[in-house]
């Protein structure tokens, strides 16, 4: 049967205990932290690394290595928006961080949209990737496109952008992802336009991704997304797949960073 839990703070704090538990019959918490292990966290459209920092920090903290590239043309690479991004772009941002860093069995985490450009990164780079997991995110069979996946009020705004020659769709709001409301100010600052070549590229996979050891999916159930849903209850029904559901809104990562870092950790 597929692994599936759903973590409420409570969780967390039955977690903290347990490290603390095992920190004090092991002798020290240097024998009860878990091996050092290297991510690459993803993001998702209008975002860019900066979403994942309280993530990082925490797993940091914990001893690991984290890498947060942001997607061309967005984030503080916003300069390098031009109509030729598109999926594949995005897709070699992430190869190149694990090729020229020399990256081995990492766990590669993408949030939303990211779970296109993982799915790609994993049909290149399968043997350096021992843990994927889709934060919220899409999961893309071949040929498929972000076009046809996404909702209609956002597929429509996809054409309508191409219609008038646009080169990017424009920002949707933290209040529409459920950010908190105490973030929304912070996350709204941070986010730009999304390039619009990714929405019309084809995904082309092999079944990369399901060859990877370790596959988590964790849903954020305070989001009402339909297709999400769906992939949480197909990964349910793999056994070679883990699931998990967090109660907060789309951005886990800004919403309950500590809840998601223990899920990272878990999933590595």
């Amino acid at each position: 049967m597929p692994n599936e839990t759903s973590f409420a703070r409570r969780d967390l704090l039955a977690v903290g205990a347990t490290l603390a538990a095992a920190t004090i019959i092991s002798g020290g918490p240097s024998q009860a932290q878990a091996p050092a292990r290297t991510f690459v966290l993803v993001h998702g459209s209008w975002h860019g690394g900066w979403c994942w920092r309280r993530v990082t920090d925490r797993l940091e903290r914990r001893g690991h290595k984290v890498y947060t590239p942001t997607l061309t043309g967005l984030g503080e690479r916003v300069h390098l928006l031009t109509a030729s991004v598109d999926l594949n772009t995005h897709i070699t941002d992430v190869v190149n961080v694990i090729k020229f860093e020399d990256l081995k069995d990492i766990v590669l985490v993408g949030h939303s949209y990211a779970g296109c450009v993982i799915s790609g990164v994993a049909e290149q780079m399968l043997p350096s990737i021992a843990s994927i997991v889709f934060v919220d995110a899409f999961l893309p069979e071949d040929g498929q496109r972000m076009l046809e996946l996404t909702p209609a009020n956002l597929r429509d705004a996809a054409l309508e952008a191409q219609s008038k020659g646009e080169i990017a769709r424009p920002i949707v709001p933290a209040a529409a992802f459920k950010v908190n409301e105490q973030d929304q100010a912070w996350v709204n600052s941070k986010l730009t336009p999304q390039p619009l070549g990714p929405t019309f590229t084809p995904n082309k996979f092999t079944g990369a991704r399901e060859k990877v050891a370790k596959k988590t999916y964790i849903r954020a159930l305070g989001y009402s997304l339909p297709s999400f849903d769906k992939w949480l209850a197909q990964c349910k029904a793999d056994p070679t797949w883990h699931t998990h559901s967090i109660d907060c809104g789309h951005d886990i990562m800004v919403d309950r960073p500590d809840e998601l870092t223990e899920l990272l950790i878990a999933a590595a």
